[in-house]
């Protein structure tokens, strides 16, 4: 169950991009750091709630460091935070991409002893996506939790996740697109020597399973069906039945009514 404590927040739903919820990755631009299970969330800036949610938990878990060990009681007048504006620069100068823009952009990441974190779907929280269903380009909700750090002398706030929880699919980021079942339509295997199927013949129509009756039935000829003149002719004799044969008849036996 989700613990609403001061340092974690769990966001309102957010683009996902650099999805690596599967394996731990490790950052090409940051050559010999740590391998990572990572993603970073693209927050719509209209989400004011999912902000001002960001923004408490960061200064609850700056008031933990200067508290703690972290910083030994003294809080640094450059506390460096995970969450930039994606309408700005990175810290190289360089422009964000056009997925960016309007977005707050804020990186979360997890190291694999800690265990990996709990990504499932939003219609069943109880059981664990697959890993092709995750990918660069979703949406989803994150809950992460900050901390501080002082490494090498330099001390901030870290992003640490926690699980994602998919909302729905979407473009997928990075120009790879999510494989679907239509990747081979149309390109079924038919056997050339497999004649196909005939029909079914309805027994009692002789017309093809399914025929429809034309509309209103079949019209009867007008006047109906003429009978011969004169009727149909019995047989001389009358209709002999099969395998019946007529006793003799004997004098004085006949029936007569009184």
């Amino acid at each position: 169950m989700y613990q609403n404590q001061p340092n974690k927040c769990f966001t309102g739903e957010a683009r996902l991009s650099y999805v690596h919820l599967s394996a731990p990755w490790v950052n090409p631009q940051q050559p010999g750091s740590e391998p990572k299970y990572a993603v970073t969330l693209l927050i719509p800036k209209t989400d004011l709630a999912t902000k001002a949610d960001i923004d408490s938990s960061i200064n609850a878990a700056i008031e933990t460091a200067v508290k703690g060990k972290s910083w030994n009681g003294v809080r640094p007048p450059i506390i460096k935070i995970p969450i930039h504006d994606g309408d700005g620069t990175r810290e190289d100068g360089t422009a964000y991409g056009p997925e960016c823009k309007g977005m707050w952009v804020m990186t979360a990441s997890r190291r694999p002893q800690d265990g990996k974190p709990y990504v499932c779907h939003q219609s069943n929280t109880r059981v664990e996506l697959a890993p092709e269903d995750t990918y660069s380009g979703m949406y989803g909700r994150c809950t992460v939790h900050f901390f501080g750090y002082n490494t090498a002398g330099k001390k901030g706030i870290g992003c640490s996740l926690d699980g994602v929880m998919k909302t729905r699919d979407g473009e997928s980021l990075g120009g790879v697109a999510k494989p679907t079942a239509n990747e081979f339509a149309g390109f079924e295997y038919v056997p050339e020597d497999v004649a196909p199927a005939a029909p079914a013949v309805n027994p009692l129509t002789g017309q093809p399973m399914g025929y429809a009756q034309h509309a209103g039935g079949y019209a009867q000829l007008a006047g109906g069906y003429a009978q011969p003149a004169g009727g149909y002719a019995q047989p001389a004799g009358g209709y002999a039945q099969q395998g019946y044969t007529q006793p003799p008849a004997y004098p004085g036996t006949e029936y007569v009514p009184f």
